[in-house]
């Protein structure tokens, strides 16, 4: 009965649920007990803002609570007409008790602060609903003692005269708060007595706090309206100031979100067709849950009952009603797993609000403040001490990883030039820093241009050869790739002799992370055709082929699988993959595998093999019993690219077929080389 709290709630929202009509007064009771000690086990936690509210809210509960103790502690047989009663002050209390939930969450007190007036209004409007509520009880024929009755009636005279107003501390704060926003959109530094001030009301006293309120807001972003994403923006700005200018030093296990150990392990266990709608088969932007349970899209299941269909696409069974449920927690996995592994991800049917993918600040004061700490650290990272320079390239790392415009202030700051020289510190942590942030800073063009013009190429090399960490390697794997989409950087990586052994030693004896880092890297690189001959010449083919062989990981099979079908589209290459004898094994993953882009790659593979390696591919590929069936359900299932390829395959084993049945006559393939292939 009670309303189990989740975290796919939106804070300061409140989805209760009304009792049922047909529910007796007994069982409504016992839930409405166990409520009341839920909201009462509130008034021991921390309440940053709107805390005599919430007291005051408690207290008045805690009365009712002995009020319903004594009713079931009472003779049995409540009547009828408590049942109104009792189900508006249960819809009431789970409103109460999310509200408190939200009020004591130890990552949004800035947030909660901010709203302290619609938080303060919030508990008027539902301790009036508990006075309302208590109105309608029929006091008179229920068995309590008349101290109790007395006490209850106290409480619903109070409901109606407190006036639940913003607490005096708090607006003085919140007026603070303004003042430093008004004074960062003005690029004026504010006073750090002010800020600390700000920081201990809250009861921000430690890096990794200000870190979960910065995390909390960026997860908000996504999901409000215009007006408050401008307040969510500013207040990022000023507890981003505070987190990189008012602490020291970075305290604990704040969790760091870049790249090497932010990926969950929810979501590594997850590939990118589990988030695909059923229905459009794209990424779903905005998730809906049905009353069967599965989930889709809701621009493509909207329109699927629009259509007249009111059936479960996957399940096919009939639907009771046609009504959808936000599925936040899916809608966050899927940003989360977008964002680690860059893939657009988009908002359908409303403005893209994705703060992290724009060019621009969310505000002006979140411009100003963003500014000013890409100066403070640049200075840091660039003059400081040892601590100072290994602490400034660690939150160069986090915001240079979370929007283009500050990885936009951070380069116009001058910070490249400053992680560069880190690049060759004898501390393994400075080094990672430094070179994650080069990796993410990578990703913006005057990055790019800022990093190989100071000589960054060779640098990131000598750390992806000689890095003090696996993690250093890999993320100087990661900037390569980056450096890699210009077509002069490509060659330049390209003529570095160390650089694509390096890449090929990473997929051999790298992490998992480093090894996609160095596959996507060579992949890249590969659009330079001088290329080619190099990632040859380093061995890397065979390396591929042991991928292929363990399919541990489907993202690792699906890059190297893209790398493969690229060198097959030259003879040289052709033949490097054919001397590996594995065409089993790439028609095996056609037929097994589950991602579409595996699927396509293997297509793509199969037909360059056929082009350039000559008729023994051909009829090897023939003989396969299970080719065939892959390849016609590729015409339906795959994509557009894989559906042509697969096409053009087919025509290419059918023509051998016939050619084959009726001797020899003109040649099917327009180039040949005969290999031998197994």
């Amino acid at each position: 009965m009670i309303q189990r709290l989740n975290s796919g709630r939106r804070i300061l929202t409140y989805p209760a649920v009304h009792p049922c009509e047909a529910i007796a007064p007994e069982t409504l009771l016992i839930s409405l007990i166990a409520l009341t000690h839920n909201i009462c086990s509130y008034k021991s936690k921390c309440i940053a803002s709107n805390k005599r509210n919430a007291l005051e809210a408690i207290r008045q509960i805690g009365v009712i609570r002995v009020f319903v103790e004594e009713i079931q502690a009472g003779p049995p047989g409540l009547p009828d007409s408590t049942v109104l009663s009792f189900s508006e002050l249960h819809l009431a209390f789970q409103k109460v008790q999310y509200l408190l939930e939200d009020c004591t969450r130890d990552d949004a007190r800035v947030w909660m602060l901010m709203n302290s007036e619609r938080v303060a209004n919030q508990f008027r409007v539902l301790i009036r609903a508990m006075a309302t509520a208590l109105d309608v009880l029929p006091l008179d024929v229920i068995h309590v003692a008349v101290e109790v009755k007395e006490q209850v009636e106290l409480v619903m005279r109070q409901a109606r005269r407190v006036r639940f107003d913003v607490d005096p501390e708090d607006k003085r704060v919140v007026e603070a708060v303004k003042n430093v926003l008004i004074g960062f959109e003005k690029r004026v530094d504010p006073d750090k007595s002010e800020l600390k001030r700000v920081l201990d009301h809250v009861g921000i006293r430690r890096w990794s706090r200000c870190e979960k309120e910065l995390r909390f807001l960026e997860s908000e972003i996504g999901f409000e309206n215009l007006r408050e994403v401008g307040l969510l923006s500013s207040l990022k700005g000023l507890l981003c100031y505070c987190r990189c200018v008012m602490f020291g030093s970075v305290d604990g296990l704040p969790g760091p979100r870049p790249e090497s150990s932010s990926r969950s392990e929810v979501v590594s266990c997850l590939n990118l067709d589990d988030f695909r709608c059923p229905i459009s088969l794209e990424i779903m932007t905005d998730p809906v849950t049905i009353a069967t349970g599965h989930s889709y899209d809701r621009s493509s299941i909207m329109k699927w009952f629009r259509a007249g269909k009111p059936i479960c696409p996957k399940t096919g069974e009939k639907m009771k009603n046609m009504e959808v449920v936000p599925n936040l927690a899916l809608k966050r996995l899927i940003q989360q797993y977008c964002n680690e592994n860059g893939i657009p991800f988009g908002d359908s049917g409303r403005r893209n609000r994705d703060i992290g993918r724009s060019t621009v600040a969310g505000s002006l004061a979140a411009e100003g403040a963003m500014k000013m700490v890409a100066e403070f650290l640049s200075a840091s990272v660039g003059t400081g001490s040892v601590e100072e320079r290994n602490k400034a390239a660690y939150e160069i790392r986090l915001l240079s990883k979370t929007s283009i415009f500050n990885r936009s202030c951070l380069v116009e700051a001058g910070v490249v030039q400053h992680l560069l020289k880190l690049l060759a510190s004898a501390d393994s942590e400075t080094q990672e820093n430094a070179v994650a942030g080069l990796l993410n800073l990578s990703k913006h063009s005057k990055g790019k241009a800022v990093i190989v013009e100071n000589g960054g190429v060779d640098l990131v090399v000598d750390v992806l050869k000689e890095g003090l960490k696996v993690e250093a390697c890999q993320h100087a794997a990661g900037t390569l790739f980056y450096l890699a989409s210009i077509e002069e950087y490509r060659i330049l990586i390209g003529e570095n002799p160390r650089a694509i052994p390096a890449l090929r030693e990473l997929i051999k004896n790298g992490s998992d992370r480093g090894k996609k880092n160095a596959l996507v890297a060579i992949f890249g690189l590969l659009t330079h055709p001088a290329n080619h001959r190099r990632v040859l010449a380093a061995g890397v083919v065979p390396l591929l082929f042991e991928i292929l062989a363990s399919f541990e990981s489907e993202v690792l099979v699906t890059d190297s699988l893209a790398i493969l079908a690229t060198l097959a589209e030259k003879p040289e290459g052709a033949v490097a993959i054919s001397r590996c004898k594995a065409l089993d094994s790439i028609v095996g993953i056609l037929n097994l595998s589950t991602s579409r882009a595996a699927k396509e790659f293997c297509v793509s593979l199969l037909l360059a093999l056929c082009a350039n390696g000559g008729h023994n591919v051909v009829a090897l590929l023939v003989k396969s019993p299970s080719l065939m069936g892959c390849l016609y359900s590729q015409l339906s299932e795959g994509t557009s690219r894989a559906s042509k390829r697969a096409s053009a395959l087919i025509k290419v084993l059918h023509e051998f077929h016939e050619t084959r049945s009726s001797g020899p006559v003109n040649r099917v393939l327009p180039q040949e080389r005969f290999v031998h292939v197994r």
